[in-house]
């Protein structure tokens, strides 16, 4: 296979898929982190290092979530409000671990396991 194969492989939506739902548990941890564990040190103990640190991660983690997103949902022929129920549990805390049980139904549903 030549670089510029574009052939699809068959375990790659798959794959795409896991590791789109591991991301999912990352970006939630980090909002946990940010919003239980950083931002009460900052504004109750005035130390704002854990913000420093936390804050970052978290976007990463969530423009991680969001690209994954696309490319492991994309072709799956999901609706607008699988999408963006799956957007916005990245969104709020905890979302993205409610959200878990749904991904992994439509995944067996769509028969890509």
């Amino acid at each position: 296979m030549s670089e510029t194969d574009t052939t699809p492989r068959p375990g790659l939506p798959a794959r795409l898929f896991d590791i789109f739902r591991l991301v999912a548990v990352i970006e939630g941890v980090t909002t946990l982190l940010l919003f239980l564990v950083a931002m009460p040190v900052k504004y109750l103990l005035g130390a704002p290092g854990l913000v420093q640190l936390a804050g970052p991660v978290h976007g990463y983690a969530f423009l991680a979530y969001a690209a994954l997103m696309v490319a492991a949902l994309w072709g799956r022929g999901w609706g607008v409000a699988d999408w963006l129920r799956t957007f916005g549990a990245s969104l709020v805390p905890f979302g993205t671990f409610l959200n878990d049980p749904f991904l992994k139904r439509r995944r067996a549903a769509d028969g890509r396991a």
